[in-house]
């Protein structure tokens, strides 16, 4: 299973407006572990960046002046990108701009859709955490993922801090918690199981005396006699 989990820096917020794509950061994950395969361009957007853009990724356009156009990278992006399974924190948002790109390259550009499935993290983190803040900063802090780099946003960066929360968002339980006896992992990497042993007596078995039988007897007696059918307990038994 191969997985691209994708971020991008903009020079606003609305491609409808003309803004353009600076940033693209891709990490992969192959069977969900990270490889070294990345994909990280600055771009030459060929127009003024917001001071509100500036302020949240600290990107200037005097850093892009000898930087590619996205044209330059259009068809190796999307090479890197195609069949995968990609993974965007508000996928909406850079979707949109990588269609508005390719657009304006291609007209019959079909959608990123066409040629990957893509996964709003944003939304999936919704589901499981309804009524809470799920930003990237929000969910580093629920599960315990360093973003201490995180000064400005970086469309890399952002995406290795993504990589490890969506991980950790659907990876289930990855320790076992119980101290000393827990499973641990060898040097060949094999899982070591290591069984519980325990010195204490074994727990009675305090069994119901004739009188609390019958008491019990009664008691699903009258539930029938009222329900006018079988008692759940009579039909288990």
């Amino acid at each position: 299973m191969r997985q691209i989990v994708l971020d991008t820096e903009t020079t606003g917020l609305d491609s409808r407006e003309g803004h353009r794509i600076i940033e693209v950061g891709c990490v992969e994950l192959i069977d969900r572990k990270l490889t070294d395969n990345r994909f990280h361009v600055y771009l030459n957007p060929d127009r003024e960046i917001d001071q509100g853009a500036i302020e949240v990724h600290g990107i200037t356009n005097q850093f892009l002046e000898d930087k590619p156009h996205y044209q330059d990278v259009a068809e190796d992006l999307l090479n890197y990108l195609k069949g995968a399974e990609l993974i965007i924190h508000n996928a909406p948002f850079d979707v949109g701009f990588m269609n508005a790109e390719y657009l304006r390259l291609d007209k019959t550009w079909p959608g990123l859709d066409q040629h990957c499935k893509i996964l709003d993290s944003l939304q999936l983190a919704r589901k499981m955490h309804p009524g809470q803040k799920n930003n990237l900063d929000a969910l580093c802090k629920r599960y315990t993922v360093d973003n201490s780099r995180r000064d400005l946003h970086g469309a890399l960066l952002d995406a290795e801090i993504l990589a490890d929360v969506y991980l950790a968002m659907t990876g289930g339980q990855t320790q076992l918690g119980l101290g000393q006896d827990e499973s641990e992992q060898n040097s060949a990497g094999e899982v070591e199981i290591k069984i519980i042993r325990s010195d204490r007596p074994a727990l009675a078995i305090i069994r119901a005396s004739d009188d609390e039988l019958t008491a019990h007897q009664e008691r699903l007696e009258a539930i029938e006699t009222t329900s006018g059918e079988a008692s759940v307990w009579s039909r288990l038994h």
